[in-house]
């Protein structure tokens, strides 16, 4: 497995391992929006022993098949769907109102001193209307397509579809993926990676936590849908002849 590790996508790594996503975590190295890099390609862009990386992540391989995982790969696409809706995108609503909450209140009291999170409560207003929108479009558009064409090859049933029916909206799922992971990267530099100055408040403090959380989350979120659902639909629907040539 060692051996192996350098050459296999970050991707790979943590669909075969869900804690290895903690360590790519720690280490900054993006297995969501970037995760068709090899361990070795990443860490060479990071500067990091590869070594290191490796024997971490050979450390949390011991407990990879708790019974409280769950088997996304496993999943149906319809499920897998279904499990984003109600995991992340549940998370996603729930935080973003108390997230802006935290920050209007750190900005209007702190911004003086701390011009940087006026910057932040401007990031994270397009975060959040972003967002707003782009699981709308998953819930409204691309998952029921993806629901759809399941049960008709499921059923066995003809249906002759042009392939623009779920390439298109999932390429601008993944540029939107891409767009929403910059800018909380962002917010993360200009808060020296969640470390709150010294003299902030409950508030300043927990609005960091809640940032950081957010950010957790949302690589999740993105690795399931980038690296998992829709390659995982593509490649069926390909394999199955699905799609017209039109």
């Amino acid at each position: 497995m060692k051996n192996e590790l350098p050459s296999k996508t970050l991707a790979q790594i943590v669909n075969a391992n869900h804690k290895a996503a903690n360590v790519f975590e720690k280490y900054e190295l993006d297995f969501c929006c970037k995760g068709k890099r090899t361990l070795q390609q990443a860490c060479i862009e990071k500067d990091l022993k590869i070594e290191g990386v490796i024997s971490e992540l050979e450390r949390t391989e011991a407990g990879t098949f708790s019974s409280e995982v769950v088997d996304h790969n496993n999943m149906s696409l319809g499920q897998l769907a279904d499990y984003i809706v109600m995991t992340h995108h549940s998370f996603v609503k729930k935080e973003m109102p108390a997230i802006m909450g935290y920050l209007q209140k750190v900005a209007s009291k702190h911004g003086e001193r701390h011009p940087e999170m006026l910057k932040v409560l401007e990031l994270f207003t397009a975060v959040k209307e972003e967002m707003e929108h782009h699981m709308q479009k998953e819930e409204l558009v691309l998952f029921p397509r993806i629901k759809e064409i399941e049960k008709q090859l499921m059923e066995g049933s003809e249906l002759v579809i042009s392939s623009t029916y779920l390439l298109s909206p999932i390429r601008l799922m993944e540029q939107e993926h891409d767009h929403a992971g910059d800018m909380l990267a962002e917010i993360r530099h200009l808060i020296n990676d969640y470390n709150p100055p010294t003299d902030a408040c409950t508030t300043y403090r927990l609005s960091y936590a809640s940032l950081q959380a957010f950010e957790t989350d949302l690589h999740r979120h993105v690795h399931l849908e980038n690296n998992i659902l829709f390659p995982k639909g593509l490649l069926m629907f390909e394999a199955e002849n699905f799609f017209s040539t039109n």
